[in-house]
């Protein structure tokens, strides 16, 4: 009864997922997206205080209930140069590789990134500075699975009650094959306003658009199966209260083929305002997605995200976890997944 148990419970995490859009078609994405900037647009290659940037990202989810869990790893590097006054130009590459599932269903993905930051206002000796900045992308992406991992109903014995992993599983494949896509091209787009008014004073909105060709994914060599495009808004900033503290707030809204999800919140930042900046962030963020059922669907919240970054001089160094909510809450008692982050 424990193991029927526990495997109802698993199919309802993932009849969850399903739902939930992750497997309609929908990118990896992470909670701290405020530490993967490339990855979340494009027009923030080069938006940074230094020379250059390092961003490195880890995800863990559903590892405290299931034995595979769905794991995703991303890495940025990011370079900018000054060109006559004020404006900027930026290079930048990014990877993202995520492995879901037992099977497992791979994604793998790595850009090139260029992007233009125009002053709009301001002086290159002034804070209050404003720029308007235009971002591209263009990359090589592939999907794969292993079949041969897998069990299908097909093969569900009601009388033992058990799989029988040697009977027909009714699929295309048969029982023994590793698929992939073919590599495909892949084109992103992204525009950014930025707005620096004081050291610790700032505003930021935009927008991205991801798989503009709709590149083809199918696993199948006569089936039509294309990439949905991806469109992403984006808007925040930071608010001081004094010199010390400050918050920082953000949205972010993903909306893919059938599948939409948002975070929104905020992380407080303490500095000890000195020439050796130590800094600590903490904060709160929800997370609000699409889940279709039964009755044609509705929106949900399927997560809280507490997390903290500390920052020391160049490095700043995240921690996140997402606590489940909703109808994720009781099959997985609130284990949700966790992230890392490191950025200098």
């Amino acid at each position: 009864m424990k193991l029927f148990s526990k495997a109802i419970s698993i199919a309802t995490i993932f009849g969850g997922i399903l739902f939930a859009g992750s497997l309609l078609g929908q990118d990896p994405h992470f909670a701290q997206f405020y530490s993967a900037p490339i990855q979340t647009n494009p027009a923030m290659t080069g938006v940074h205080s230094g020379r250059y940037r390092i961003a490195l990202n880890y995800r863990d989810q559903w590892s405290s209930v299931v034995d595979e869990p769905f794991r995703t790893y991303a890495a940025s590097f990011d370079i900018r140069s000054r060109i006559g006054k004020g404006d900027f130009v930026a290079f930048g590459f990014n990877a993202l590789h995520d492995r879901a599932g037992a099977s497992p269903y791979l994604r793998t993905q790595a850009y090139l990134s260029a992007s233009y930051m125009k002053q709009l206002s301001g002086n290159r000796y002034r804070t209050n500075d404003q720029f308007l900045i235009g971002g591209l992308q263009v990359g090589m992406g592939q999907h794969a699975l292993d079949f041969s991992k897998l069990w299908f109903s097909n093969q569900f014995n009601p009388g033992t009650v058990a799989v029988d992993f040697s009977a027909p599983n009714g699929e295309l494949y048969g029982t023994n094959s590793k698929v992939s896509s073919d590599m495909y091209l892949d084109f992103n787009a992204g525009l950014l306003y930025y707005a620096l008014f004081d050291d610790d004073a700032s505003f930021y909105i935009g927008g991205s658009a991801h798989h503009l060709n709709g590149p083809q994914i199918s696993f199948l060599d006569n089936s039509t199966q294309n990439l949905y495009m991806k469109l992403l808004a984006q808007v925040g900033g930071q608010i001081p209260f004094s010199d010390e503290l400050s918050l920082l707030p953000a949205v972010i809204g993903m909306f893919q083929g059938p599948s939409f999800s948002t975070i929104f919140g905020g992380n407080f930042r303490y500095s000890n305002n000195d020439w050796r900046e130590l800094a600590i962030r903490a904060g709160v963020w929800g997370q609000v997605s699409r889940q279709e059922d039964t009755t044609g669907g509705d929106y949900g919240l399927p997560s809280v995200i507490i997390s903290t970054v500390l920052e020391v001089e160049r490095f700043n160094i995240g921690f996140s976890y997402d606590v489940n909510a909703g109808y994720l809450n009781r099959p997985t008692d609130g284990r949700g997944a966790y992230e890392i982050s490191f950025i200098y």
